[in-house]
């Protein structure tokens, strides 16, 4: 669509049976901590195939074996320096919640044009480090959903 980012994205918490959640530094922003994120594509209809699509490109990980769809959006404003990005006149983000459960850590390919390392945390402190509010929100999510 002339070059413009769709303005819907996924969120993929990757995390393991024991608790640890994946999280990767951005190689553009510095002390950035995220999830796997991504923007849909336009002929995208479906989610899910963003987030297979992006599992893929951003860690090497290819299954739906422990794959949930919260059926939670969050919206954010999309911040200034990449507004260039989207059409005029967007200013909001929709981003749709998944987690990915494993049976344990996997080793994790980065893709290196957009992160440069990655670490497995316990769920509480991948809530403190990672760097978004969604981001830090799914996963206070996650950790209560599994407390019970």
């Amino acid at each position: 669509m002339n070059g413009f980012k769709r303005p819907e994205s996924v969120l993929v918490i990757v995390y393991t049976r024991t608790g640890k959640v994946l999280l990767m530094r951005r190689k553009d922003r510095p002390g950035f901590w995220q999830s796997v994120t991504g923007s849909m594509k336009w002929d995208e209809r479906d989610p899910v195939v963003t987030v297979r699509r992006e599992l893929k490109e951003e860690t090497c990980l290819n299954t739906d074996d422990g794959l949930r769809d919260w059926r939670k959006t969050y919206r954010f404003e999309i911040m200034p320096q990449w507004q260039h990005r989207y059409a005029p006149g967007t200013r909001e983000n929709v981003e749709h919640l998944f987690s990915l459960e494993l049976a344990e850590e996997a080793i994790v390919t980065l893709n290196p044009a957009e992160h440069v390392e990655y670490e497995w945390l316990p769920l509480s402190e991948a809530e403190k480090r990672a760097t978004s509010w969604t981001n830090r929100d799914a996963i206070h999510l996650l950790r209560h959903a599994r407390e019970g």
